[in-house]
């Protein structure tokens, strides 16, 4: 691939497929620590959330391959390497810093109320956050998910983030393997599946693919490589697609449905069987990178677009949401017999809590990612725009 200054085309059905995953991942952590619904087309849905990270590793690999593909010369020196990296953690280190300062503050001030009122705050209940001084330190530094911890710990879901950067580390290697012919992407997929299908055949009863800080770097790995493998053949086939809208349509469909009837027909989740739920989801990237079909269309429309740009934000800041309810179940919740409205607080909550859970985390996420992590990004680079003027 020569080296060229020109930015590849942005692939907006593929911003807009990021809109709907991070909210499936709440809905599976509120169920996960307050019940399921038992409602089985919601629940088996919900429950299966873990999964879609392998989605948003997989779509990192392709993205990141489709936009430094033509760069490979530059990203191998010093100054490319570095200006990767530093584009990398100005998108995913400004929100990882706030969130951990606010599960620090919310510790702060609702151990500082439980003193006051003699009751015993949520971060001292059972199944607390862990928050310690040595856990702290490793998320700082983003290495709380390489083997170092024996559990999540601070903002949990920050797991991800750590893997991401161990992927920015090793993406030159990535970006060199897929440099060549066409046969090299189906081998990465194929690298990337048999991975995918070790740890989930290894990870023990009840796991699946729920991997997170113990090798949640190899699971990051295998589908970061399978996304860098479909980047390939993308770069092939675009310039040669003549296949009429139709046929994309039906190329989406197809996998949609695969998704579904996977979610639906391989019991309940962290089996082993997990892995034909994954397959379909990384699919998903491939089918719709080439931006045409029903599909694709529906993406690009204006609100997964807008929730696709708040997709990071929603998803590293649902932590402080999930707290919050604790909060509320703890203090201000009435006793669940309680009468309200005609019914029972129970009652009314039982869907109530989880569709305001869900709009808050919508509104949380626009809120920090419009006044931290986009002003952020954009003073890192005026910054380094300017330093390198210099």
């Amino acid at each position: 691939m020569p080296v060229t200054s020109q930015r590849p085309i942005e692939i907006r059905a593929l911003a807009g497929a990021r809109a709907f995953p991070p909210l499936v991942l709440v809905m599976f952590h509120f169920s996960e620590g307050h019940g399921y619904r038992n409602f089985w087309p919601l629940d088996l849905v919900a429950a299966r959330g873990y999964l879609w990270v392998e989605f948003f590793f997989c779509l990192s690999g392709f993205i990141l391959t489709h936009v430094y593909g033509a760069r490979l010369a530059q990203i191998f020196t010093p100054s490319g390497y570095g200006a990767f990296l530093k584009a990398r953690l100005t998108r995913l280190y400004p929100l990882h810093v706030f969130m951990l300062l606010m599960v620090l503050l919310t510790a702060i001030v609702t151990r500082a109320l439980a003193q006051i009122g003699h009751y015993t705050s949520i971060f001292d209940l059972a199944y607390h956050t862990v928050i310690t001084p040595w856990s702290l330190a490793l998320n700082l530094l983003l290495v709380q998910a390489w083997n170092t911890l024996p559990s999540l710990t601070w903002n949990g879901v920050a797991w991800f983030v750590s893997v991401e950067l161990a992927l920015c580390l090793l993406f030159p290697l990535l970006l060199w393997l897929a440099n060549g012919r066409v046969w090299r992407g189906p081998v990465l997929i194929a690298a990337g599946v048999a991975g995918l299908v070790a740890l989930d055949l290894t990870a023990g009863a009840r796991v699946g693919l729920d991997i997170t800080f113990h090798n949640g770097v190899l699971r990051g790995l295998s589908d970061f490589t399978a996304g860098v493998g479909m980047a390939v053949l993308y770069r092939q086939m675009k310039p040669r697609d003549t296949l009429p809208d139709w046929a994309h349509s039906l190329i989406q469909l197809a996998v949609v449905g695969a998704l579904f009837y996977a979610i639906y027909n391989t019991g309940w989740s962290h089996t082993r069987l997990d892995i034909w739920t994954v397959l379909p989801m990384m699919a998903l990237v491939l089918a719709l990178s080439f931006d045409r079909g029903i599909v694709a269309g529906a993406l690009k429309m204006k609100l997964p677009q807008l929730l696709g740009g708040w997709s990071y934000a929603i998803y590293i800041g649902q932590t402080f949401m999930l707290l919050i309810i604790r909060v509320f179940e703890q203090r201000i919740y009435p006793p669940p017999m309680t009468p309200v409205l005609g019914t029972t607080f129970i009652s009314l909550s039982w869907w109530l809590e989880p569709l305001l859970l869900v709009i808050a985390c919508i509104g949380w996420g626009a809120l920090i990612a419009n006044v931290i992590e986009h002003p952020a990004a954009a003073w890192v680079k005026r910054r380094f725009n300017r330093s390198a003027g210099t």
